[in-house]
């Protein structure tokens, strides 16, 4: 298994865009369209009440697709873990055009895995 793994955080974005579970849900389905990732069931939202912010969850074949907004700091945070190779998404631009993010700070992580003795879980019986 040879994935990635991206964690984006968003800096001086829009408070009220933070707040916009359709904006939300748009920036989900262009990162699902654009990367060809396929979903596992309905993406799960929730609304803090006031001026909370909003937490979604999009299980994938590949992994998971993850986002908090915190308003009260104009931040947003996303995990994308894919444990298939993808091709690199413009966390950058997207963020700073969908909710006026003044800075992204984007992350990324490779995930790689093998079936060899050295990867065995703790405790597993190796062959002599």
């Amino acid at each position: 298994m040879r994935g990635t793994e991206w964690i984006v955080d968003a800096q001086g974005c829009c408070r009220e865009s933070l707040r916009s579970r359709a904006l939300l849900e748009s920036l989900f389905e262009r990162i699902i369209a654009e990367l060809g990732l396929r979903t596992i069931g309905e993406t799960q939202w929730h609304e803090f009440p006031g001026s909370g912010g909003i937490t979604g969850l999009c299980l994938l074949s590949e992994s998971h697709l993850t986002c908090h907004t915190f308003p009260e700091f104009g931040s947003l945070c996303l995990n994308l873990f894919c444990c298939v190779p993808r091709a690199r998404w413009g966390f950058e631009s997207q963020l700073s055009q969908l909710f006026s993010a003044r800075s992204v700070r984007v992350r990324r992580l490779r995930r790689e895995y093998s079936a060899t003795p050295e990867s065995e879980p703790i405790g597993a019986a190796r062959e002599k």
